[in-house]
């Protein structure tokens, strides 16, 4: 029974990333999944409020985070985690992004591990290590795994430069490893919060609002590109897999 998820997010890497990035995994990763390398995020195109939308399927004016500064919902979502902790289903987060650690309520995580991106380095393989030893152990329902090094790369020496598409091809690499750990049951979603030009993002403009949405394991056919994919949708594609009723205020619909 495939069951149980890993939803795995690269800060800030593009479609376009990932095909210059020239990691040979990306092709086959694509091929041997469902995805749309032109989905939708949301605006604002920036970190926090395009993952609030992530795990609460609906739009910012929604869920009222519109910066990277966290604030409580004025008229509360239900958020992805809470609904699979509530199902008696165990979860986790591994991190890179401090900020990150307010997307799941309190007393819904059974393990929530941040390796802080600015304070250590190699942060993404050492937080991939973490993660994958999690699984290999514990077998959670759904992990959240997040590198944050690409999205860094992008502000310091711009989108699509070398840098960039360095720190893309190590995150596919980082992809790859997770993917070729996984036992049966589990299904790999792996996306971006949002692009990005320049050195910046957060415009609604085709550079910051296009991410990939690629979706790995026995419900989703291989090789199968969608027309149209939204961020919104992922929440609610991840509780039909996993075998939880959504929030009745969730506005995405799943991809499954």
């Amino acid at each position: 029974m495939n069951n149980k998820v890993v939803l795995l997010l690269v800060d800030g890497m593009t479609p376009d990333g990932m095909k210059n990035c020239k990691n040979d995994y990306v092709e086959e990763l694509l091929s041997n999944s469902t995805y749309c390398m032109k989905a939708r995020t949301v605006m604002p195109s920036c970190t926090l409020p395009c993952h609030m939308s992530l795990f609460h399927s609906v739009e910012p004016s929604r869920h009222g985070i519109t910066t990277n500064v966290y604030v409580p919902q004025v008229r509360p979502v239900a958020g992805l985690t809470e609904l699979i902790s509530n199902a008696g289903k165990k979860t986790a987060f591994f991190y890179t992004w401090e900020e990150l650690r307010d997307l799941a309520r309190p007393g819904h995580l059974c393990r929530n591990i941040c390796i802080n991106l600015y304070k250590e380095d190699d942060s993404d393989n050492k937080i991939t290590e973490q993660a994958i030893n999690y699984i290999q152990t514990e077998h959670p329902d759904f992990i959240f795994l997040y590198l944050g090094k690409t999205d860094d790369s992008g502000h310091t020496y711009g989108w699509m430069s070398q840098e960039y598409l360095s720190t893309v091809n190590n995150a596919v690499n980082c992809i790859k490893k997770v993917v070729n750990c996984l036992p049966e049951e589990y299904t790999v979603i792996v996306t971006a919060d949002h692009g990005g030009h320049e050195r910046s993002h957060g415009e609604d403009i085709a550079e910051d609002m296009t991410i990939p949405i690629i979706l790995h394991g026995s419900p989703f056919e291989k090789g199968k590109e969608l027309e149209t994919a939204q961020i919104i949708d992922i929440a609610p594609t991840i509780t039909k897999i996993i075998g939880v009723d959504v929030a009745t205020e969730w506005e995405g619909r799943p991809l499954v």
